[in-house]
């Protein structure tokens, strides 16, 4: 089998545009909020009665655990598990599958950047209501929760699907 076919399959350009679109709009929106509109300078700027625009930098994973891990093993982790789940998307044969993937790949590797670049993860959205806040975000989350809802979705509808 030759290393293309290992590497590269039927769906793996999808998915590797989802991964290269997740990454690009989320490094941009980053660079926006920490350059041009200046959120650190803003500080805490409300959106809705239930979205605040914030600065949050996360130097662990979900939630902030691990955060004493050290960056560059987050960095390093997030890159070995993006080519475990680059040889999924090479073996695939569903859209949705392939989808999933790619927004789960440009994600991790969108926030691994900013490991690389800030040594914290930048995250800016706040949702909140009636006293309750849920934790600060970024876009390339936003791409990791929609890449993992894909894979859930398929995964139950599979079971579904008539014999």
């Amino acid at each position: 089998m030759s290393l293309r076919l290992k590497f590269w399959g039927p769906l793996s350009a999808l998915g590797f545009v989802l991964a290269v679109l997740s990454f690009a709009i989320d490094q941009a929106h980053k660079w926006w909020m920490l350059g041009p509109y200046d959120i650190t300078g803003k500080g805490r700027v409300t959106v809705t009665p239930f979205l605040d625009l914030v600065i949050g930098w996360n130097r662990g994973i979900s939630y902030g655990l691990f955060a004493g891990t050290g960056r560059w093993l987050l960095i390093l982790l997030a890159v070995a598990v993006s080519a475990a789940l680059w040889v999924w998307l090479a073996r695939t044969d569903r859209p949705l599958t392939a989808a999933g993937l790619g927004l789960v790949i440009g994600g991790a590797l969108a926030n691994a950047m900013d490991r690389v670049i800030h040594g914290a993860v930048a995250d800016f959205f706040l949702f909140h209501a009636y006293g309750f806040s849920w934790y600060v975000f970024n876009l390339a989350d936003v791409a990791i929760v929609a890449g993992v809802a894909a894979l859930l979705y398929e995964s139950f509808a599979e079971g579904r699907v008539s014999q």
